[in-house]
Parts: C-alpha cells; structure tokens; sequence
C-alpha cells in the first residue's frame, strides 16, 4: 500500500512521495470520515435486539481490512502529523454512539470483575502483612541504648573543686587523660619541631 509495513517512513519515502499519493491518502480519510458520519436511520434500521446496527458493522469492515492499525499509525508517527486532524474526527465518529460510561463499562466485563477481585484479595493480604508487622515490631525487645552511663572518678578533680564525671563506658577508664575527647591543637608548620 501508500504507507507500507506500519512503521514510520524513512525521510527518502516521504521525499519520494508524490502530490498525487497525498491527494490519494487525504481522500481515502474523508471517505472513512464521510462513511461513519452517516447518521442512522431507526426506520430502515429495525433490527432485533442486540443486532449490530449499520454503524457496528462498518466498523467492525474497518477493524477487518486493518484501517484502525491504520489510523493508530497515522496518530502516533511523528512524520504524518498533517492526517492529525482527519483522524481525530474519525476516531470521535467511531465513537459517537457511545457514551464514555459504556465504554468504561465495557472493559470491566468478566475480567473487570476478576481484576476488582485481585485487588480486593491483595489488599487483604496486604492488611494481614501489615498486622504480622505490627505484632513482630511489638514482641522485639527495645534496641540496646549506646549510653554507657555516668561516672564520678574520686580524687581526679575537675574544674572548681567538684570531681570528674566519666560519660564513656569503664573499658575506656584505663585509657582516661583530661585531653579526651579534646580536639588535638595544631601547630603551624613553621613552628613546628624540626
């Protein structure tokens, strides 16, 4: 056909293009426009119930000859912009029967139920593995506090005349100087010892 496997056309397929293949794409589109802007006609149309009208059946002739790939192509390549306009009154023609609650009905057949069903159950799962968390958070003993506790040191004086108070575990007791935990004073380097 004019467009070929439905990938975008490479820039020689579009310089390659004649006015007459753009002439001839355009009125393919308005007959497919024309075509499903037919409005029905109840009198000629008296079917039984749930017979597909004559709008349906065009449609489902589109779907069959492959015009609705088709026309997602023209929608989604970046190089057939210009169609743009065409197709988004031929998509809004192919809807016009229905209301936007149909069609949201219509994909929440059988498998809407199903899908409402899953999200339920994994919801349930999801509560029940949040009340397990719960629990196990609950029966966990409290994390160990890195506070090793306070010491007065007898006889070692602080400033004034009250003793030292060691905030360190007692491990560290035999390593005590008044230095610790001081930052150790730097001397310039042209000061220092040679």
């Amino acid at each position: 056909g004019l467009w070929g496997p439905l990938t975008a056309p490479s820039p020689q397929d579009w310089e390659q293009r004649q006015e007459e293949d753009t002439l001839l794409i355009e009125r393919i589109l308005l007959l497919v426009r024309n075509v499903l802007h037919v409005p029905p006609d109840p009198t000629e149309e008296q079917g039984v119930d749930g017979d597909a009208s004559v709008h349906d059946r065009v449609l489902w002739a589109l779907h069959i000859s492959g015009m609705d790939d088709l026309l997602k192509f023209l929608a989604s390549a970046q190089v057939e912009q210009q169609w743009a306009l065409h197709v988004l009154e031929i998509i809004s023609l192919m809807f016009r029967d229905q209301s936007p609650e149909e069609l949201a009905a219509l994909g929440q057949g059988p498998a809407g139920a199903e899908h409402g069903e899953d999200s339920r159950e994994l919801e349930t799962l999801r509560q029940r593995e949040l009340a397990e968390k719960r629990a196990r958070a609950l029966q966990r003993p409290s994390r160990h506090s890195r506070f090793g506790g306070s010491y007065v040191l007898q006889g070692l004086k602080s400033i004034g005349d009250r003793d030292v108070v060691f905030h360190k575990g007692l491990h560290n007791l035999k390593s005590y100087t008044h230095d610790l935990g001081k930052e150790p004073r730097r001397v310039p380097r042209h000061r220092q010892a040679a």
